[in-house]
């Protein structure tokens, strides 16, 4: 019976406790990895912060990177492991350094003093206790610029609540509205379950848009010189090559659940990469998406109602996109 009850305690603990690394349950995996005690989790990542690259990117949504950049934290690891992942250099975890939650505050006050926009989370969310407390000392000493949370979404609602009051912008994806697809390219069939409960936190959290002028306008008219955002989410789906019928149910989902409460990103940069991609396990991949695919997407945006959005021109779809992931900053 005292076994039972120090389970049960034990249990009732981790739910009050989601940001115990003795027994990792930070993300849906559950992987009760001892990261503490130098356990790599699902993450593949202890409980050390493992950066890649931090500076100012230049890639993100107009309101996002703005004219002087979009200050990019970029952590090592991932909880998804997509077959298709675009950065499979740092989300499996082989490249990066590791600092301390110190050493990252001051990383978030160098990118403030070069001007950037906000101060971008990419991928953060299994190191979010010392992320939290790096980001509270950094306001502490004089942090002012929003901050922007970069997620694949994969998140517990219950950890994100641990962000509340520090998070300015949320920037999730919402990849697949399908189990099937999560399960196919993600092994995370519970995914859209997980993922839409997330956004909905994150909504509650960060509201309405808001955004204030960046300034004077530029003589030179080719840089964006238009709004930036300070609050609000924007949420991303990647259109991924003949899966058209899953994009326009993730858009039929936003559409119905958020109306114009949120901004839609739709992306069509999908990149198939010869050194990751398994082509013949997954040879419906083995392409980008096509104009007439996106177009298509993009026309059904519109008759859904979708008014706050932003979508790709041109072609993006190419590892020139990708940062080098080269400790820039760290």
């Amino acid at each position: 019976m005292r076994l039972n009850i120090e389970r049960t305690v034990f249990y009732i603990l981790q739910r009050i406790l989601p940001m115990n690394l003795q027994d990792c349950t930070l993300c849906p995996r559950n992987c009760h990895a001892n990261r503490a005690n130098g356990q790599t989790g699902y993450c593949k990542q202890t409980d050390k912060i493992k950066a890649a690259r931090a500076s100012l990117h230049m890639w993100e949504e107009p309101c996002i990177s703005g004219r002087s950049g979009s200050g990019t934290v970029f952590f090592s690891g991932c909880n998804m492991g997509c077959v298709f992942c675009q950065n499979y250099s740092v989300s499996q975890g082989n490249t990066g350094k590791i600092i301390s939650p110190e050493r990252l505050s001051e990383i978030f006050l160098n990118l403030q003093e070069q001007k950037a926009c906000n101060i971008n989370l990419v991928t953060p969310t299994h190191f979010l206790p010392h992320i939290k407390k790096a980001l509270e000392n950094a306001k502490s000493n004089g942090l002012s610029i929003p901050v922007v949370y970069n997620t694949s979404s994969y998140d517990k609602a219950e950890t994100l609540k641990e962000l509340d009051g520090l998070i300015d912008i949320y920037l999730p994806d919402l990849k697949y509205y399908s189990p099937a697809l999560g399960k196919r390219y993600s092994a995370a069939e519970d995914y859209f379950s997980y993922a839409s409960s997330a956004i909905e936190e994150m909504v509650r959290q960060a509201g309405v848009p808001v955004f204030s002028p960046q300034g004077l306008p530029l003589e030179d008219q080719d840089e964006y010189s238009g709004p930036l955002m300070k609050k609000g989410v924007i949420v991303r789906h990647l259109m991924l090559p003949g899966h058209m019928e899953d994009s326009k149910a993730v858009l039929r989902y936003l559409s119905s659940t958020y109306k114009n409460d949120i901004y839609v990103s739709i992306m069509n940069q999908y990149t198939p990469i010869p050194s990751f991609l398994d082509s013949n396990a997954y040879p419906e991949l083995n392409r980008s998406v096509t104009s007439i695919e996106y177009e298509r997407l993009v026309d059904y945006a519109i008759s859904l109602g979708i008014e706050n959005g932003f979508i790709q021109e041109g072609d993006t779809c190419s590892e020139s996109f990708i940062p080098p992931f080269d400790c820039c900053g760290i």
